[in-house]
């Protein structure tokens, strides 16, 4: 009996061309360790991200605590792998929230035209040219007293404990900002993608059969173009870190006691003369996981873009 071959798919093709780009692969697994420990790792650990042993302060590595302890005793690497469950929590969600509100906007933009892609166009410039850190601070004044007022109001008045867990102010805080930094991006990437779609011959006979816009959108124009954007999805995350630490660090993000890449370094900065293995580990383990997302990301164009096959 002959067996047949396996049927051929852009998407095969494309998974093939990926795990044989070396960078890529390499990439992909630092990013696979790095969602096992976010996901798996705080129940693996021997030692609580906020358990203090004041006699063990600023120790170096050992067999007890790998990456040393920090000033207060605590266990660096329990630190580093409950920061890595921050790092991954934050970046899936402004990642995913900014990808869907660029796709949609950009989709309604390059495919209405007019005066609609007009008023878009000219909005996400100005929303790109916003300083980042000057926005996320306005943002971060502005909304957490009030809403931190609130929480404190409801706890008197329900004296339930969700309350007073202020940290989820600074998560909201920092989801809504970053999204709102990083949809203009995907909008404009989309915009582009379906302005070159959308006069091709199989959407001229769509419409020319009666087919309603928003299916032509959601079912020939937004799929044919979610090859960049899944480019775009894997460099946001990698960005979405570096901002997130970026903002950690100057303390306008993911505040003490909850750990994060970014605040560890910044309590690293103020020892690492004396103590250089404080900022070495969150700084190390941050560098290596962006570059990670830069060679998936490398890959993954060159997997997903006709033009550079060869």
């Amino acid at each position: 009996m002959i067996k047949t071959a396996k049927k051929n798919t852009l998407a095969r093709d494309a998974f093939n061309r990926l795990i044989s780009n070396k960078g890529a692969l390499v990439g992909l697994i630092i990013i696979a360790i790095l969602f096992f420990v976010a996901i798996f790792g705080p129940i693996l650990t021997p030692y609580d991200f906020l358990s203090q042993d004041l006699e063990m302060r600023n120790q170096p590595a050992s067999w007890a605590h790998p990456f040393g302890t920090d000033d207060l005793g605590r266990d660096i690497l329990s630190r580093v792998i409950y920061g890595a469950r921050t790092a991954v929590i934050l970046s899936i969600s402004i990642t995913v929230l900014s990808t869907i509100v660029g796709v949609i906007v950009g989709a309604i933009a390059g495919f209405t035209g007019g005066k609609v892609d007009a008023f878009i166009t000219w909005f996400i410039d100005v929303i790109m040219s916003i300083p980042s850190l000057l926005l996320v601070i306005v943002i971060n004044i502005s909304f957490k007293p009030p809403l931190i007022i609130w929480m404190d109001q409801k706890y008197l008045e329900t004296l339930n404990e969700v309350y007073r867990q202020t940290i989820w102010v600074d998560f909201v805080l920092v989801f809504g900002s970053l999204a709102f930094l990083k949809w203009p991006k995907a909008a404009r990437l989309i915009r582009g993608q379906i302005l070159s779609i959308r006069n091709r011959n199989y959407i001229v006979a769509a419409r020319a059969s009666g087919v309603s816009a928003f299916r032509i959108i959601t079912k020939y124009i937004i799929p044919n173009a979610m090859g960049p954007v899944i480019v775009l999805f894997s460099a946001t995350m990698g960005e979405a870190m570096v901002l997130e630490s970026a903002f950690s660090f100057l303390g306008v993000g993911v505040r003490p006691p909850m750990p994060s890449w970014g605040n560890m370094i910044s309590d690293g900065l103020r020892v690492w003369h004396i103590y250089p293995h404080v900022l070495l580990a969150p700084a190390a383990v941050l560098a290596i996981v962006t570059m990670a997302y830069s060679f998936l990301g490398d890959g993954l164009n060159d997997a997903l873009n006709p033009r550079q096959w060869k």
